[in-house]
Protein backbone atom coordinates (compact mmCIF):
# COMPACT_ATOMS: atom_id res chain seq x y z
CA UNK A 1 0.00 0.00 0.00
CA UNK A 2 1.64 3.18 -1.16
CA UNK A 3 2.18 6.13 1.63
CA UNK A 4 -0.72 8.59 2.01
CA UNK A 5 -3.16 6.04 0.11
CA UNK A 6 -6.49 6.14 2.18
CA UNK A 7 -7.61 3.03 4.12
CA UNK A 8 -10.32 0.69 2.80
CA UNK A 9 -12.98 0.44 5.61
CA UNK A 10 -12.23 -3.15 6.06
CA UNK A 11 -8.71 -2.12 6.96
CA UNK A 12 -9.99 1.04 8.97
CA UNK A 13 -12.45 -1.36 10.98
CA UNK A 14 -9.65 -4.00 11.66
CA UNK A 15 -7.69 -1.37 13.14
CA UNK A 16 -10.39 -0.27 15.50
CA UNK A 17 -11.08 -4.10 16.77
CA UNK A 18 -7.25 -3.96 17.72
CA UNK A 19 -7.46 -0.86 19.09
CA UNK A 20 -10.16 -1.98 21.31
CA UNK A 21 -8.76 -5.09 22.44
CA UNK A 22 -5.94 -3.32 23.51
CA UNK A 23 -7.66 -0.81 25.39
CA UNK A 24 -9.82 -3.82 26.67
CA UNK A 25 -6.71 -5.81 27.66
CA UNK A 26 -5.09 -2.96 29.59
CA UNK A 27 -8.14 -1.66 31.26
CA UNK A 28 -8.75 -5.79 32.25
CA UNK A 29 -5.27 -5.61 33.70
CA UNK A 30 -5.68 -2.15 35.01
CA UNK A 31 -9.18 -3.86 37.01
CA UNK A 32 -6.99 -7.00 38.13
CA UNK A 33 -3.99 -5.21 39.90
CA UNK A 34 -5.90 -3.02 41.27
CA UNK A 35 -7.90 -5.68 43.18
CA UNK A 36 -4.76 -7.87 43.72
CA UNK A 37 -3.67 -4.52 45.55
CA UNK A 38 -7.28 -3.92 47.47
CA UNK A 39 -6.47 -7.75 48.48
CA UNK A 40 -3.28 -7.22 49.81
CA UNK A 41 -3.08 -4.01 51.53
CA UNK A 42 -4.88 -5.26 54.64
CA UNK A 43 -2.62 -8.52 55.17
CA UNK A 44 0.26 -5.86 54.57
CA UNK A 45 -0.65 -3.41 57.13
CA UNK A 46 -2.00 -6.05 59.74
CA UNK A 47 1.62 -7.90 59.17
CA UNK A 48 3.42 -4.39 59.71
CA UNK A 49 1.28 -2.16 62.43
CA UNK A 50 4.33 -1.91 64.13
CA UNK A 51 4.84 0.59 61.60
CA UNK A 52 1.80 1.42 60.02
CA UNK A 53 -0.05 2.07 63.11
CA UNK A 54 1.79 4.97 64.70
CA UNK A 55 2.50 6.66 61.14
CA UNK A 56 -1.63 6.68 60.63
CA UNK A 57 -2.05 8.17 63.97
CA UNK A 58 0.64 10.79 63.88
CA UNK A 59 -0.59 11.54 60.15
CA UNK A 60 -4.03 11.94 61.73
CA UNK A 61 -3.37 13.91 64.81
CA UNK A 62 -1.33 16.18 62.69
CA UNK A 63 -3.66 17.14 60.07
CA UNK A 64 -6.35 17.84 62.76
CA UNK A 65 -3.22 20.63 64.33
CA UNK A 66 -2.72 21.98 61.17
CA UNK A 67 -5.30 24.99 61.85
CA UNK A 68 -3.52 25.76 64.76
CA UNK A 69 -0.57 25.52 63.11
CA UNK A 70 -1.65 27.97 60.57
CA UNK A 71 -3.24 30.14 63.27
CA UNK A 72 0.34 30.35 64.73
CA UNK A 73 1.95 31.34 61.53
CA UNK A 74 -0.13 34.11 60.59
CA UNK A 75 0.28 35.77 63.68
CA UNK A 76 4.46 35.37 62.23
CA UNK A 77 5.76 32.29 64.69
CA UNK A 78 8.30 29.86 62.96
CA UNK A 79 7.12 27.25 61.45
CA UNK A 80 9.12 25.10 63.81
CA UNK A 81 8.48 26.90 66.92
CA UNK A 82 4.55 26.74 66.14
CA UNK A 83 5.02 22.65 65.26
CA UNK A 84 7.06 22.35 68.71
CA UNK A 85 3.94 24.25 70.56
CA UNK A 86 1.06 22.03 68.98
CA UNK A 87 3.18 18.62 69.71
CA UNK A 88 3.64 20.04 73.17
CA UNK A 89 0.32 21.15 73.44
CA UNK A 90 -0.85 17.06 72.12
CA UNK A 91 1.43 15.86 75.09
CA UNK A 92 -0.04 18.17 77.93
CA UNK A 93 -3.45 16.46 76.94
CA UNK A 94 -2.52 13.25 76.05
CA UNK A 95 -0.74 13.09 79.78
CA UNK A 96 -3.74 15.03 81.80
CA UNK A 97 -5.91 11.90 79.97
CA UNK A 98 -3.69 9.17 81.08
CA UNK A 99 -3.37 10.69 84.95
CA UNK A 100 -7.23 11.07 84.69
CA UNK A 101 -8.09 7.15 83.49
CA UNK A 102 -5.30 5.06 83.09
CA UNK A 103 -4.00 5.29 86.80
CA UNK A 104 -7.76 5.68 88.36
CA UNK A 105 -8.64 2.60 86.37
CA UNK A 106 -5.81 0.33 87.08
CA UNK A 107 -6.65 0.77 90.87
CA UNK A 108 -10.17 0.19 89.93
CA UNK A 109 -9.97 -2.60 88.16
CA UNK A 110 -7.67 -4.49 90.45
CA UNK A 111 -10.08 -4.69 93.12
CA UNK A 112 -12.01 -6.98 90.97
CA UNK A 113 -11.23 -10.42 92.09
CA UNK A 114 -12.23 -9.30 95.77
CA UNK A 115 -15.54 -7.83 94.50
CA UNK A 116 -16.83 -10.99 92.63
CA UNK A 117 -19.04 -11.93 95.51
CA UNK A 118 -20.67 -8.56 95.37
CA UNK A 119 -20.99 -9.08 91.73
CA UNK A 120 -22.20 -12.13 91.89
CA UNK A 121 -25.05 -10.94 94.59
CA UNK A 122 -26.75 -8.39 92.48
CA UNK A 123 -26.73 -11.03 89.68
CA UNK A 124 -28.37 -13.61 91.90
CA UNK A 125 -31.60 -12.33 90.54
CA UNK A 126 -31.43 -12.81 87.22
CA UNK A 127 -29.19 -16.14 87.70
CA UNK A 128 -31.87 -17.62 89.55
CA UNK A 129 -34.14 -17.02 86.62
CA UNK A 130 -31.93 -19.11 84.47
CA UNK A 131 -30.03 -22.21 86.24
CA UNK A 132 -27.60 -23.88 83.78
CA UNK A 133 -26.59 -20.14 83.21
CA UNK A 134 -25.95 -19.52 86.86
CA UNK A 135 -23.81 -22.96 87.23
CA UNK A 136 -21.38 -21.99 84.28
CA UNK A 137 -21.17 -18.71 85.61
CA UNK A 138 -20.37 -19.86 89.43
CA UNK A 139 -17.82 -22.15 87.74
CA UNK A 140 -16.48 -18.99 86.05
CA UNK A 141 -16.45 -16.95 89.09
CA UNK A 142 -15.15 -19.53 91.20
CA UNK A 143 -11.52 -19.52 88.70
CA UNK A 144 -11.33 -16.15 88.77
CA UNK A 145 -12.19 -15.71 92.47
CA UNK A 146 -9.14 -18.10 92.81
CA UNK A 147 -6.96 -16.43 90.96
CA UNK A 148 -5.93 -13.04 94.01
CA UNK A 149 -3.56 -15.38 95.44
CA UNK A 150 -1.34 -15.77 92.43
CA UNK A 151 -1.87 -11.70 91.52
CA UNK A 152 -0.88 -10.43 94.79
CA UNK A 153 2.82 -10.04 94.32
CA UNK A 154 1.55 -8.00 91.21
CA UNK A 155 -1.01 -5.87 92.85
CA UNK A 156 1.52 -3.63 94.90
CA UNK A 157 2.89 -2.33 91.43
CA UNK A 158 2.63 1.16 91.33
CA UNK A 159 0.52 2.50 88.13
CA UNK A 160 2.03 4.89 86.10
CA UNK A 161 1.07 8.61 86.73
CA UNK A 162 2.31 10.12 83.49
CA UNK A 163 2.72 9.34 79.57
CA UNK A 164 6.40 9.27 80.11
CA UNK A 165 6.31 6.53 83.20
CA UNK A 166 3.28 4.47 81.07
CA UNK A 167 6.38 4.33 77.88
CA UNK A 168 8.75 3.76 80.63
CA UNK A 169 6.98 0.78 82.00
CA UNK A 170 5.84 -0.53 78.77
CA UNK A 171 7.66 -2.78 76.08
CA UNK A 172 10.67 -1.30 74.14
CA UNK A 173 8.13 -1.77 70.94
CA UNK A 174 6.02 1.12 72.72
CA UNK A 175 8.59 3.45 73.53
CA UNK A 176 9.98 3.34 69.77
CA UNK A 177 5.95 3.61 68.12
CA UNK A 178 5.57 6.60 70.93
CA UNK A 179 8.73 8.80 69.94
CA UNK A 180 8.20 7.90 65.85
CA UNK A 181 4.90 9.16 66.01
CA UNK A 182 5.50 12.53 67.91
CA UNK A 183 8.66 13.38 65.47
CA UNK A 184 6.10 12.31 62.59
CA UNK A 185 4.11 14.85 64.22
CA UNK A 186 6.41 17.66 64.67
CA UNK A 187 8.02 17.15 61.26
CA UNK A 188 5.46 17.04 59.36
CA UNK A 189 3.92 20.34 61.01
CA UNK A 190 7.62 22.41 60.86
CA UNK A 191 7.49 21.34 56.84
CA UNK A 192 3.81 21.72 56.51
CA UNK A 193 3.68 24.83 54.47
CA UNK A 194 6.42 24.33 52.30
CA UNK A 195 5.39 20.75 51.72
CA UNK A 196 2.12 22.21 50.46
CA UNK A 197 3.46 24.71 48.73
CA UNK A 198 5.77 22.45 46.56
CA UNK A 199 2.73 19.99 45.92
CA UNK A 200 0.37 23.16 44.40
CA UNK A 201 3.61 24.71 42.50
CA UNK A 202 4.35 21.52 41.33
CA UNK A 203 1.64 21.10 39.01
CA UNK A 204 1.77 21.29 34.77
CA UNK A 205 -1.26 23.23 34.73
CA UNK A 206 -3.04 26.00 36.96
CA UNK A 207 -6.14 23.99 36.86
CA UNK A 208 -4.44 20.82 38.22
CA UNK A 209 -2.67 23.01 41.00
CA UNK A 210 -6.18 24.63 42.13
CA UNK A 211 -7.55 20.96 41.83
CA UNK A 212 -4.90 20.19 44.30
CA UNK A 213 -5.03 23.07 46.40
CA UNK A 214 -8.62 22.48 46.89
CA UNK A 215 -7.97 18.45 48.01
CA UNK A 216 -5.36 19.30 50.40
CA UNK A 217 -7.66 21.73 51.91
CA UNK A 218 -10.51 19.66 51.62
CA UNK A 219 -8.41 17.01 54.04
CA UNK A 220 -7.39 18.93 56.71
CA UNK A 221 -10.97 21.30 56.89
CA UNK A 222 -12.83 17.82 57.14
CA UNK A 223 -10.56 16.11 59.01
CA UNK A 224 -10.15 19.10 61.86
CA UNK A 225 -13.58 20.34 61.91
CA UNK A 226 -14.74 16.65 62.56
CA UNK A 227 -12.13 15.77 65.38
CA UNK A 228 -12.24 19.71 67.13
CA UNK A 229 -16.38 18.99 66.63
CA UNK A 230 -16.15 15.36 68.18
CA UNK A 231 -13.81 16.02 70.76
CA UNK A 232 -15.26 19.20 72.27
CA UNK A 233 -18.83 17.19 72.42
CA UNK A 234 -17.36 14.00 73.54
CA UNK A 235 -15.26 15.74 76.71
CA UNK A 236 -18.73 17.76 77.46
CA UNK A 237 -20.72 14.74 77.57
CA UNK A 238 -18.11 13.08 79.97
CA UNK A 239 -18.26 15.62 81.98
CA UNK A 240 -21.94 15.34 82.32
CA UNK A 241 -21.87 11.42 82.77
CA UNK A 242 -19.26 12.35 85.43
CA UNK A 243 -21.14 15.08 87.32
CA UNK A 244 -24.03 12.41 87.36
CA UNK A 245 -21.82 10.09 88.83
CA UNK A 246 -21.06 11.58 91.16
CA UNK A 247 -24.60 12.47 92.38
CA UNK A 248 -24.91 9.40 93.08
CA UNK A 249 -21.86 8.21 95.12
CA UNK A 250 -19.93 6.53 92.30
CA UNK A 251 -16.22 6.08 93.00
CA UNK A 252 -14.13 8.01 90.46
CA UNK A 253 -16.59 9.73 88.64
CA UNK A 254 -13.81 11.74 86.61
CA UNK A 255 -12.49 8.27 85.64
CA UNK A 256 -15.66 7.39 84.38
CA UNK A 257 -16.28 10.20 82.37
CA UNK A 258 -12.69 10.01 80.33
CA UNK A 259 -13.84 6.62 79.76
CA UNK A 260 -17.07 7.49 78.05
CA UNK A 261 -15.95 10.52 76.49
CA UNK A 262 -12.58 8.08 74.65
CA UNK A 263 -14.77 5.43 73.91
CA UNK A 264 -17.70 7.39 72.42
CA UNK A 265 -14.73 8.67 69.44
CA UNK A 266 -16.00 4.60 68.23
CA UNK A 267 -19.17 5.16 67.53
CA UNK A 268 -21.78 2.32 67.82
CA UNK A 269 -19.44 0.07 69.75
CA UNK A 270 -17.89 2.57 72.20
CA UNK A 271 -20.63 3.39 74.04
CA UNK A 272 -22.07 -0.36 74.11
CA UNK A 273 -18.56 -1.38 75.94
CA UNK A 274 -18.90 1.88 77.82
CA UNK A 275 -22.33 0.67 78.98
CA UNK A 276 -20.52 -2.49 80.18
CA UNK A 277 -17.62 -0.94 81.80
CA UNK A 278 -20.20 0.76 83.42
CA UNK A 279 -22.42 -1.84 84.82
CA UNK A 280 -19.56 -3.85 85.95
CA UNK A 281 -18.34 -0.56 87.98
CA UNK A 282 -21.69 -0.06 89.52
CA UNK A 283 -21.84 -3.80 90.61
CA UNK A 284 -18.46 -3.88 92.00
CA UNK A 285 -19.64 -0.24 93.73
CA UNK A 286 -23.52 -1.16 95.08
CA UNK A 287 -25.08 -3.75 96.33
CA UNK A 288 -28.34 -3.19 95.26
CA UNK A 289 -28.84 -4.25 91.66
CA UNK A 290 -31.31 -1.02 90.74
CA UNK A 291 -29.02 1.17 92.13
CA UNK A 292 -25.95 -0.42 90.67
CA UNK A 293 -27.47 -0.26 87.16
CA UNK A 294 -27.77 3.44 87.65
CA UNK A 295 -24.23 4.29 86.22
CA UNK A 296 -25.18 2.67 83.00
CA UNK A 297 -28.73 4.16 82.99
CA UNK A 298 -27.53 7.23 83.30
CA UNK A 299 -24.40 6.84 80.40
CA UNK A 300 -26.85 5.61 78.37
CA UNK A 301 -29.89 8.61 78.63
CA UNK A 302 -26.85 11.13 77.88
CA UNK A 303 -25.55 9.19 74.70
CA UNK A 304 -29.23 9.25 73.39
CA UNK A 305 -29.72 12.59 74.24
CA UNK A 306 -26.12 13.64 72.56
CA UNK A 307 -26.46 11.42 69.55
CA UNK A 308 -29.55 12.23 68.40
CA UNK A 309 -30.18 15.84 68.93
CA UNK A 310 -26.53 17.52 69.74
CA UNK A 311 -24.20 15.78 67.48
CA UNK A 312 -26.63 16.15 64.38
CA UNK A 313 -27.35 19.89 65.16
CA UNK A 314 -23.97 20.98 65.71
CA UNK A 315 -21.93 18.65 62.88
CA UNK A 316 -25.14 19.10 60.12
CA UNK A 317 -24.78 17.68 57.23
CA UNK A 318 -20.99 18.69 56.05
CA UNK A 319 -19.71 15.98 57.76
CA UNK A 320 -22.34 13.20 57.35
CA UNK A 321 -21.33 9.48 56.61
CA UNK A 322 -23.14 7.06 55.37
CA UNK A 323 -23.41 4.31 58.88
CA UNK A 324 -23.32 1.39 56.89
CA UNK A 325 -19.67 3.08 55.76
CA UNK A 326 -18.83 3.87 59.25
CA UNK A 327 -20.04 0.53 60.74
CA UNK A 328 -17.71 -1.30 57.90
CA UNK A 329 -15.25 1.23 58.27
CA UNK A 330 -14.91 0.16 62.34
CA UNK A 331 -14.75 -3.22 61.45
CA UNK A 332 -12.05 -2.99 58.97
CA UNK A 333 -9.32 -1.12 61.01
CA UNK A 334 -10.57 -2.56 64.18
CA UNK A 335 -9.50 -5.95 62.62
CA UNK A 336 -6.50 -4.33 60.83
CA UNK A 337 -4.79 -2.32 64.10
CA UNK A 338 -7.31 -3.50 67.39
CA UNK A 339 -8.79 -0.62 69.39
CA UNK A 340 -6.54 1.87 67.80
CA UNK A 341 -7.47 1.10 64.05
CA UNK A 342 -11.46 1.54 65.92
CA UNK A 343 -10.16 5.23 67.10
CA UNK A 344 -8.79 5.95 63.76
CA UNK A 345 -11.54 4.56 61.75
CA UNK A 346 -13.71 7.79 60.84
CA UNK A 347 -11.08 10.13 60.37
CA UNK A 348 -9.64 7.85 57.98
CA UNK A 349 -13.20 7.23 56.47
CA UNK A 350 -12.85 11.00 55.88
CA UNK A 351 -9.69 11.20 54.60
CA UNK A 352 -10.51 8.73 52.04
CA UNK A 353 -13.88 10.11 51.12
CA UNK A 354 -12.53 13.35 50.12
CA UNK A 355 -10.01 12.25 48.51
CA UNK A 356 -12.10 9.93 46.16
CA UNK A 357 -14.47 12.51 45.90
CA UNK A 358 -11.98 15.07 44.29
CA UNK A 359 -10.06 12.34 41.78
CA UNK A 360 -13.50 10.33 41.01
CA UNK A 361 -14.70 7.01 41.84
CA UNK A 362 -13.98 4.18 39.83
CA UNK A 363 -16.98 3.43 38.12
CA UNK A 364 -16.50 -0.41 38.17
CA UNK A 365 -20.56 -1.40 37.62
CA UNK A 366 -20.33 0.58 34.47
CA UNK A 367 -16.67 -0.70 33.28
CA UNK A 368 -17.94 -4.20 33.61
CA UNK A 369 -21.85 -3.56 32.29
CA UNK A 370 -22.20 -0.43 30.39
CA UNK A 371 -19.18 -0.10 28.51
CA UNK A 372 -17.99 -3.29 29.16
CA UNK A 373 -18.35 -7.14 27.93
CA UNK A 374 -21.93 -7.95 27.97
CA UNK A 375 -22.55 -4.49 25.76
CA UNK A 376 -20.03 -5.40 23.74
CA UNK A 377 -21.04 -9.36 23.28
CA UNK A 378 -24.67 -7.55 22.79
CA UNK A 379 -23.59 -5.45 19.96
CA UNK A 380 -21.78 -7.86 18.36
CA UNK A 381 -24.64 -10.10 18.38
CA UNK A 382 -27.30 -7.75 17.02
CA UNK A 383 -24.29 -6.92 14.30
CA UNK A 384 -24.42 -10.57 13.17
CA UNK A 385 -28.09 -10.31 13.38
CA UNK A 386 -28.19 -7.80 11.15
CA UNK A 387 -25.37 -8.85 8.40
CA UNK A 388 -27.71 -12.52 8.43
CA UNK A 389 -30.63 -10.59 8.00
CA UNK A 390 -29.35 -8.91 4.66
Amino acid sequence: MALGAPLLPGTRSEIGRIALRRDRLLAAFTLISGIGLALGTPFALKSGAEFFMPLTAALVIAIALVPVLEWLERRRIPSALAALFCVLVFLIIANIAIAAIVVPATDFFQLLPSRISRIQHNLSPLLDLYSTLEKSVNKMFRQIASTPVRQSPTAAVAPPSSILELAATSAPTVIVQFFFGILIVFFFLSGWSGMRRKTITGRTSFDGAMATARVIQDVVDDVSAYLGTITVINLTLGAVVAGALYFIGMPSPLMWGGIVALLNYIPYFGPIIAMFLLAIGGMMTFTDIWVAMLPPAVMIGCHLVEANAITPLIVGHRLTISPLMILISISFWGWVWGTAGALLAVPLLIIIQTVLGAAGKPDIAGFLFEHGTLVQQERERRRRNDGDGE
